[in-house]
């Protein structure tokens, strides 16, 4: 396939492809993924919480997608319709680790998310990008806290900057719950972050033990070089 026939394929409508997909082009269903993929798996994650449950919860529900394309209609965007089919996969897991773990949430496992790779800039120094995944890393860790309704709306929103209208479409929810959780979900995630700094605050450039000494010793070093203790 030349370049330019390569471009008709990325840019044909999702309407298009998925027709296509329907009816057993698998070529076409692997450029949806393509499309998708990125999105449906922030969904799965900020749902579950963890890294492998929710690469399977995605592969699970695509394989789904496939099978049930041909009776996609249009009726709504396709991206809104590969969403409500991950949320279904992700609430089912739930629904089945629940009765499992003979518990009522599972909503308390720890974050397991890699860390996503950065394309590498060749300006950058070493030690902007470790900073970088640090403060990815802390970002990770307080959206994976949020409760899910705030988690997966803020996913949706800050994260996928899908509107309003699109998210309150995609979890089936009037536009004015999305505002109001997403709303909820950033102050909270300020807060936390706050909590945070006020407590790092307190030990920025930190100067006891080991470098008091060594300061210490190197200035009376000094000192008695140039002036003989009395």
């Amino acid at each position: 396939m030349g370049n330019s026939s390569l471009e008709v394929e990325m840019t044909a409508d999702d309407s298009a492809v998925a027709r296509r997909a329907a009816g057993g082009d698998r070529a076409a269903f692997a450029l949806i993924m393509r499309r998708y993929n990125r999105r449906l798996y922030r969904l799965a994650r900020a749902s579950l919480r963890e890294d492998a449950e929710a690469k399977d919860a995605l592969q699970e529900a695509w394989l789904s997608a496939y099978r049930s394309i041909g009776r996609f209609r249009g009726d709504a965007a396709l991206a809104t319709w590969l969403t409500r089919i991950v949320l279904n996969e992700c609430l089912a897991r739930k629904r089945r680790a629940a009765r499992r773990q003979n518990v009522v949430s599972i909503v308390s496992w720890e974050s397991a998310m890699e860390p996503v790779t950065d394309v590498a800039d060749p300006a950058a120094r070493p030690d902007d990008a470790f900073e970088r995944a640090q403060i990815r890393g802390v970002l990770e860790r307080k959206v994976s806290e949020l409760p899910e309704i705030f988690r997966v709306v803020f996913v949706l929103r800050s994260v996928e900057e899908l509107s309003v209208e699109e998210t309150a479409q995609c979890l089936g929810i009037p536009e004015e719950t999305v505002r109001s959780r997403h709303f909820r979900a950033k102050g909270v995630l300020r807060e936390s972050l706050a909590r945070d700094v006020d407590l790092a605050e307190r030990d920025i450039f930190e100067f006891q033990g080991s470098n008091c000494d060594a300061l210490v010793a190197s200035v009376l070093a000094h000192l008695a070089a140039c002036e003989p203790l009395p």
